[in-house]
């Protein structure tokens, strides 16, 4: 009984949210463990009272017990073992099949709850997250505000998740609210949810990230209509702009930071964070997509590098070309349209010779400077040189 005693009062203080939830994807999910569970316990039970059973039953003090030392099958018996758990592993594989299909984070959710639909005309909350080291920031694009460790939505809302991450792998988690979705640097994975109580939850990574970890805790706020729009418009009253500097501050590793706001927001923020390219000149992921898309800085094998001694455009060895390839060139910088554009009015200078031409050749050293040879390719239009 103390020890019985002892298990209740170590229970009495864990948190039930997942069983209890207070939005339907997360409850549908509760739905398909116990259903999950009862249908395993089917043939568990049976299973554990059989074996209380046959150790009861055929106890060394039972002398009326059947002793049959040869008895070694049973037809009936067989069947019984091996067609009841093939029955339940069917069963418990489509369940499963079905309710993760209708569950998956990123297929938009087609019901506020079990009775309602949602309506034809219902825009959804987009909330862009970014899991900072340790932190949390929440992005809402539709309203140009930002906090930091404070997330709210309206109740029976459809809420559109974009996650992403700075740094490290995290987990985007609100037990109430739905499944746990991984954050990943340079990715984006998405998350479909609805809130259908108000209240206060907790949100949190559940995925390990270094030293401020176990302070990465966030608040989400379920509010009616009326009260999100005042939470909105108190943010936009107050002070702070997230723009890519304020932003690169932010992103420094710090532990336990209280909720901030910031009133106004970069529109294109996300879209650099999620590229890896927030530091002014650097280049963005998708750009590098494109021109690896493209065989390699644009234009591969032509007028990205200098020809190699083995290409067939060139005489072997001797590094002359010859009447069917284009004239030697190489890539001396990769420009932004803003350094494109600098460069026309003079303000941008390529980096000379001799200390640091960010390409060369394989093999060959780096291409001596000409400012009257130098080609500059503008990434974002895709300029092609001429061959003259």
């Amino acid at each position: 009984m103390g020890a019985l005693a002892a298990l209740s009062l170590s229970l009495g203080g864990c948190n039930a949210v997942v069983l209890f939830p207070s939005g339907d994807v997360a409850e549908r999910q509760r739905d398909l463990l116990i259903q999950s569970t009862g249908l395993m316990l089917l043939i568990i039970l049976p299973v554990m009272a059989l074996t209380a059973f046959f150790a009861w039953h055929y106890r060394q003090a039972n002398k009326a017990a059947r002793y049959e030392p040869d008895w070694d099958h049973s037809t009936q018996l067989e069947l019984v073992i091996w067609g009841a758990p093939l029955l339940i592993i069917i069963c418990l594989g489509a369940l499963t099949w079905v309710g993760t299909h209708l569950l998956d984070p990123y297929r938009p959710i087609d019901r506020v709850d079990s009775t309602r639909a949602i309506a034809a005309n219902t825009k959804p909350l987009e909330v862009e997250v970014v899991a900072l080291d340790w932190k949390w920031l929440f992005i809402y694009p539709q309203y140009g505000v930002a906090t930091v460790n404070e997330l709210a939505a309206p109740v029976d809302r459809p809420i559109t998740f974009k996650i992403t991450a700075s740094s490290v792998m995290n987990s985007f988690y609100i037990p109430a609210l739905a499944g746990q979705i991984y954050a990943m640097p340079g990715m984006e994975t998405k998350l479909h949810a609805v809130i259908n109580k108000p209240g206060s939850y907790t949100g949190f990574s559940a995925n390990y990230s270094g030293a401020g970890f176990s302070g990465m805790h966030f608040t989400f706020l379920g509010l009616d209509d009326a009260a999100f729009g005042k939470w909105v418009g108190d943010i936009r009253k107050g002070a702070g702009t997230l723009g890519r500097a304020e932003y690169l501050e932010l992103e420094k590793p710090s532990q336990n930071v209280p909720v901030r706001t910031f009133s106004s927001v970069d529109s294109a923020l996300y879209k650099a964070i999620l590229n890896m390219c927030v530091q002014p000149g650097k280049m963005c992921i998708d750009e590098m997509s494109s021109i690896d898309a493209k065989g390699g800085l644009g234009l591969a094998g032509v007028y990205n590098v200098l020809p190699l001694e083995y290409d067939k455009y060139v005489r072997r060895g001797l590094g002359t070309v010859t009447a069917f390839g284009p004239k030697s060139t190489a890539v001396a910088s990769l420009c932004t349209i803003e350094e494109s554009d600098a460069g026309a009015s003079g303000a941008f200078r390529p980096t000379p010779a001799g200390i640091s031409l960010p390409v060369k050749g394989r093999g060959l050293a780096r291409p001596p400077y000409s400012p009257a040879g130098l080609l500059r390719f503008d990434l974002l239009t895709s300029t092609r040189p001429s061959k003259s």
